[in-house]
């Protein structure tokens, strides 16, 4: 068994990750649980491939009623993979990381979380024994690394899952292929919790300097709601997609009735839920 490593104070890197912040005319809703998305992969920055797990969970966590404040892409790095965990774990309900899990030199993620964490990075008995069970004389020390985890980690098993899920503290270390990431998450979902986000949309074909004081009020008179407009340049005529989301259902019927009637002169058929 490798000796633990110590963990390190994580440094700020000189140039940050890409980020996606959650934006809207409301803020969170008080009681839904939060999360935040560290997507790790040096082969995404560099446009190898294109992240199929980021859209999955955003989805995904939308479903379970979960909202998300942030999406980071950052690269095999353990000091900003520490940064990043230091900086969100504490202001989320849930931290979810992908990819780094594995046996190769760039698998670094476990580590990252580790020293972002303040804990040191073990070997878990449990699971060098799974690992040697199913790998027979394939287990080797490469493969023992997929058994190191931070000190303290939890072992989730759920529905459909043939490898336990690894939690360290409010931290979801999933792995970045996507097949196993969406098996993986699927067999925990039920474990984050969550409040429903009712939906409705509204189109018009009013161009959005035309609508921005209708909506500008409706955020006002609503603050519950989460009010986006959108512009469809790709068909004729041009439109603008008006999306309402909230918890509080007659809130949401009530701003989409103002807004119906603020806006009736340009209004489309269209779904009135999404």
């Amino acid at each position: 068994m490798a000796p633990p490593r110590a963990p390190s104070s994580p440094s700020v890197p000189a140039e940050g990750p890409t980020t996606i912040s959650a934006s809207s005319t409301s803020s969170t809703a008080i009681g839904a649980p939060t999360a935040a998305l560290i997507i790790i992969g040096d082969e995404l920055l560099r446009g190898k491939f294109v992240d199929e797990n980021g859209p999955f969970l955003l989805r995904r966590l939308r479903e379970l009623g979960v909202d998300v404040l942030r999406v980071e892409i950052i690269p095999d790095d353990v000091e900003i993979i520490a940064e990043s965990v230091a900086r969100w774990s504490p202001r989320v309900d849930h931290l979810i990381t992908t990819g780094g899990v594995g046996p190769t030199h760039d698998d670094l993620t476990m580590e990252g979380v580790s020293r972002g964490l303040g804990r040191r990075l073990v070997r878990d008995p449990r699971l060098e024994a799974l690992l040697s069970a199913r790998m027979g004389e394939r287990y080797n020390e490469a493969a023992a690394r997929m058994a190191e985890v931070p000190e303290g980690a939890e072992l989730r098993e759920g529905g459909g899952m043939s490898f336990p899920q690894v939690r360290a503290g409010n931290v979801w270390i999933f792995p970045g292929v996507p097949s196993l990431l969406r098996r993986k998450f699927d067999g925990i979902a039920g474990q984050l919790g969550g409040r429903p986000m009712g939906s409705r949309r509204l189109v018009t074909t009013e161009h959005e300097p035309q609508i921005a004081d209708a909506l500008t009020e409706a955020a006002a008179a609503h603050p519950t709601v989460s009010i986006g407009s959108y512009p469809q340049f790709d068909q004729q005529p041009w439109t603008v997609t008006i999306t309402l989301d909230s918890r509080d259902e007659p809130e949401l019927l009530a701003c989409e009735a103002r807004l119906r009637a603020a806006l009736r002169a340009g209004l489309l058929e269209a779904p009135s839920s999404k």
